[in-house]
């Protein structure tokens, strides 16, 4: 496991780290790493469309119609 040292943290950060730590009965220690794991899995890899992906999945997911013209049509005739 690799440790992390932060410097320079702010005291009203940590307190409220420590406050959100005993809300959800972990450590300060364990809350950090669940905060820092939640982040590092949100960063979602591609672009808009993957994104928009990522947001509906949390939601429940999202029905929506896509507006196409599902009729077929026949082809032209060049013919005399």
């Amino acid at each position: 496991m690799t440790a992390i040292t932060i410097r320079n943290l702010p005291e009203d950060t940590h307190q409220a780290v420590e406050a959100r730590a005993r809300r959800n009965g972990r450590t300060t220690e364990a809350e950090i790493n669940a905060i820092l794991q939640r982040v590092a899995e949100s960063e979602v890899p591609g672009g808009i469309g993957s994104s928009l992906r990522a947001v509906g999945r949390s939601i429940g997911g999202v029905d929506l119609e896509d507006g196409r013209d599902r009729k077929t049509y026949e082809p032209p005739s060049f013919t005399g």
